[in-house]
């Protein structure tokens, strides 16, 4: 590993997530959420860290049968279903529990000689998938007695529970308690915040997704303050420390310029690598362990920090870009996005390193 870029996984940080999270959930069992290869923290290292979640959730059968081949024996969901009806036969060969929420996928049941175990998404409130929740008894009914499927969950999506105004959530919870009010069946509803902010949506079963990777699901309470750890630390060096004099242009379009003679130093991380390529000069960056502003622009490989502040700094000091002592949360925020995409954004090409 020559490039000095990579990022750090800490398994304890996520442990400690985890428990945090079920110290929310109280009785009631736990999904993590781990598509996009585990919100870019690699969905087998954070299902085996994490064997005592109750189940996984992904977006696909291509990411549910990585954790099977991985070994993963738990229960897991296909958040989004089945896109082929091929799909049904190697979910129930894999023991994998599809989510229907639409009239082509019910369609798609009759081409499968083995009845695979589903869950029903309720649109609730978020108006993108699911049947309406007025239907819910109907379909299990219709499902069940032609046997062409065996209902043993009910579940919908909360869109405004990170929000400060709770009255569109509570709305939610509502219509998805009365639709589901009858019969026994497992039910959830809560993600990460509504787990935290909404108690009585915690239901049977909660899918938590960025807690688990210590980032706070509110735009005004940080990770801290909910007692959550990062879990990944991208972090690099410096490769370069150049002494600027004054005047001199730093980087592509010469948009930041020199006041006066100036340490400037190079550090080997860049939008190729998922940094973001928006972060605007001031953006913070962690060099030996103190805060230092992003200058110029960001390049593919690259960017550029103003060392005036920590003149010790040197060719091979190392560099935070968020993780441990840097939230990635404040990264996002000075970037116009959220932690979610930092994360999921992380090339490839960076090295993974579980600790």
């Amino acid at each position: 590993m020559s490039r000095p870029l990579r990022a750090r996984l800490s398994a304890r940080a996520l442990a400690t997530n985890f428990s945090v999270t079920r110290g929310h959930a109280g009785s009631a069992q736990v999904m993590a959420v781990v598509k996009a290869n585990g919100y870019g923290h690699g969905a087998e290292f954070v299902a085996r860290t994490l064997h005592n979640a109750d189940g996984f959730g992904v977006a696909s059968i291509e990411e549910a049968l990585t954790l099977r081949e991985a070994g993963v024996r738990k229960p897991v969901y296909l958040l989004e279903g089945f896109f082929e009806s091929r799909e049904i036969t190697v979910a129930a060969r894999h023991g994998l529990i599809g989510v229907l929420h639409s009239e082509s996928q019910i369609e798609m049941l009759t081409a499968s000689d083995r009845p695979p175990q589903i869950w029903l998404k309720l649109d609730t409130g978020m108006h993108r998938l699911g049947f309406e929740a007025t239907r819910c008894a109907g379909l299990r009914t219709e499902l069940e007695s032609g046997a062409r499927a065996r209902v043993t969950g009910v579940m919908s999506h909360l869109a405004r529970a990170d929000e400060s105004d709770p009255r569109a959530t509570q709305v939610q919870i509502n219509a998805f308690s009365q639709a589901t009010e009858s019969g026994r069946i497992r039910r959830s509803l809560a993600n990460s915040a509504g787990l935290i902010a909404y108690p009585e949506a915690r239901f049977d079963c909660v899918r938590p997704g960025i807690m688990l990777y210590g980032s706070s699901p509110f735009a005004l309470r940080d990770a801290a303050s909910l007692g959550l750890l990062p879990v990944m630390t991208l972090e690099s060096e410096l490769i370069s420390v150049r002494a600027c004099r004054k005047g001199d242009a730093v980087g592509y379009g010469g948009d930041f310029v020199c006041p006066e003679p100036m340490p400037v130093g190079v550090v080997a991380c860049g939008y190729g690598d998922g940094y973001p390529r928006h972060a605007p000069p001031g953006t913070p960056v962690l060099v030996a362990g103190s805060r230092v502003p992003l200058i110029g622009r960001v390049s593919m490989d690259m960017i550029t920090v103003d060392l005036r502040s920590t003149p010790k700094a040197r060719v091979g000091s190392r560099v935070v870009l968020w993780g441990e002592g840097l939230p990635a949360d404040e990264i996002a925020a000075r970037a116009g996005t959220i932690a979610y995409e930092l994360f999921c954004n992380v090339n490839p090409r960076v090295p993974r390193v579980t600790m």
